[in-house]
């Protein structure tokens, strides 16, 4: 089979998209934005060809070097994996042929209120919603719904953008950010209480093949506004086990029903709280922050390998092994700057080495980033062990132990 991936080089872990191609016999022909002699020795051996585009986003541009292509070999696949691109790809897709998701789909997965929407009349649970093109309609929305309100981009990807408002002049302030951000047309919800999770999925024409729950501790978005907190995510191994999951498979099914999603990656956030469980948002793509790696060390696997296996072989090769609960925590620093050196790491690597997958832990010196940019911004330590309720013990301790300095 011959497939055109979308953007090899940047982030890191695009190059594992490519690597899980080659092993399962595709020829990979790359597109993307850097330089050739800025792909690694390895990336470029996994590659029967790359072309280096101004931006991956062009679909105008992106057609034409897909055609050109096609001049030279049967395209069967074209595949992109980051959220930014997966609508432009669809578009390229139906351009020039190609089967894989549809704009349509595409398009659902990325306008929030739009998703939501056809969900609900899918009879899938969703707070109230509502795409809003001025201060007018926001506040409209607020005297229906009642506050607080979370407002975010219409197209944003996990919290990127996102506020949460409790009040009136709240709003007005938000909206008056948005506005200054040149930002038409937002999306304004009901703040649903409750815990927050992740459902991610490999399905192969409609049909889940592989599937992983996550969990947030705390939920995301105090997680990336309080710099005291060392946030987590762990992936549970009782997915099988514990019958209360079968309600967040079974709304999983739905969506990817709901959304025509055939052969790819899903990300689907969601709560459970009061109001019971509440589908939040999905993406059709693979989730972000590394938690491929986390599922593929709790299961044994290569699930990029197995991405491309359903993708190039319509099917799995494996079977998650749910062996090992796999999380990660995100180590702040205590301040803006520099990082300077930390402190408890070996008491730490003493107490819990075995259990370590890996960590990054930048060398003093490095410049520290804002907590906003996510859990693997700066400092972490990622782990697994057989019992999820030791893996959370362990990881907070991590939390508590292991300090990062900066000034």
């Amino acid at each position: 089979m011959n497939v055109v991936f979308v953007e090899p080089h940047f982030p890191r872990n695009q190059r594992e998209f490519v690597r899980g191609l080659a092993a399962v016999g595709a020829t990979v022909v790359g597109i993307g934005e850097s330089p050739l002699d800025a792909l690694d020795h390895d990336l470029q051996g996994w590659l029967h060809h790359y072309e280096q585009v101004p931006s991956v986003t062009d679909v105008g541009r992106m057609t034409e070097v897909v055609r050109w292509v096609q001049s030279k070999l049967w395209v069967d696949r074209l595949e992109a994996t980051i959220e930014a691109h997966t609508l432009p790809a669809a578009h390229v897709r139906e351009a020039c042929g190609i089967p894989g998701t549809s704009s349509r789909t595409a398009w659902l997965c990325r306008d929030k209120p739009s998703m939501k929407q056809v969900l609900r009349d899918a009879g899938v649970p969703t707070a109230a919603s509502a795409a809003v093109d001025s201060a007018a309609q926001a506040h409209a929305f607020a005297a229906d719904v009642g506050f607080p309100l979370i407002l975010k981009p219409r197209a944003a990807a996990g919290a990127a953008g996102t506020v949460r408002v409790d009040d009136r002049d709240q709003l007005d302030h938000a909206l008056g950010v948005f506005g200054s951000e040149g930002t038409d047309s937002i999306a304004v919800e009901e703040f649903v209480e409750g815990h927050e999770g992740f459902y991610d999925t490999l399905t192969v024409d409609g049909h889940v093949v592989h599937d992983f729950v996550s969990h947030y501790y705390p939920n995301v978005l105090e997680a990336m506004r309080t710099r005291w907190i060392s946030p987590q995510f762990v992936a549970t191994n009782r997915l099988d086990e514990a019958p209360d999951y079968e309600e967040v498979r079974e709304m999983g099914r739905r969506v990817i029903a709901g959304l025509g999603i055939g052969t790819s990656a899903t990300h689907m956030e969601w709560f459970f709280g009061p109001k019971g469980l509440r589908f939040s948002e999905i993406g059709c793509r693979p989730p972000g922050v590394g938690a491929w790696d986390l599922y593929s060390a709790g299961n044994e696997m290569d699930l990029y390998r197995e991405w491309a296996h359903a993708i190039v072989h319509g099917g799995p090769s494996q079977h998650a092994s749910r062996r090992y609960a796999a999380g990660i925590i995100a180590l702040r620093p205590d301040a803006d700057g520099r990082i300077t050196g930390y402190s408890g790491l070996d008491e730490a690597q003493q107490r819990y080495g075995s259990w370590v997958i890996d960590a990054h832990l930048p060398e003093p010196g490095t410049a520290t980033q804002p907590i906003e940019a996510g859990y693997m911004a700066n400092a972490y330590v990622r782990m697994r062990h057989p019992d999820y309720d030791e893996l959370r013990r362990m990881l907070d301790d991590v939390g508590r132990t292991v300090q990062v300095h900066a000034s």
